[in-house]
């Protein structure tokens, strides 16, 4: 089935523009390739999609070797603000870049809304 990545990028475009203290957000295959992307300025797509992969690969690893079982999430905090990778399906992982002002259970329940309308579409 093929994915519908205008609509992708609608719901990309709704997430960001509407929800506060997000900057960016993209939505990428396991295998670190763009389906979907809505980042700030100068942001590589292909750079942080491979980094996308790369984060998740290395997050599934450590749950199975620190008996975590499956990953759901992957959540960097920086001085600059956050990073969340969700697990969108198995053909898709949800990147989230928020500042460092967003609040936490807010952004969680928001990211969880916009991956419930992705999986509609994926």
């Amino acid at each position: 089935m093929a994915i519908n990545t205008e609509k992708l990028s609608y719901i990309l475009q709704s997430f960001v523009s509407t929800t506060a203290d997000i900057q960016g957000a993209a939505v990428v295959t396991p295998d670190g390739l763009p389906l979907s992307v809505n980042l700030p300025g100068a942001m590589d797509e292909e750079r942080v999609s491979a980094m996308s992969a790369a984060m998740l690969s290395l997050g599934e690893r450590i749950g199975v070797e620190l008996a975590r079982g499956g990953i759901d999430r992957i959540f960097v905090e920086g001085t600059e603000g956050f990073s969340v990778l969700t697990n969108c399906g198995q053909d898709a992982v949800f990147l989230v870049l928020a500042n460092k002002a967003a609040k936490q259970g807010v952004l969680m329940l928001e990211i969880k809304r916009a991956v419930s309308e992705l999986k509609l579409v994926l």
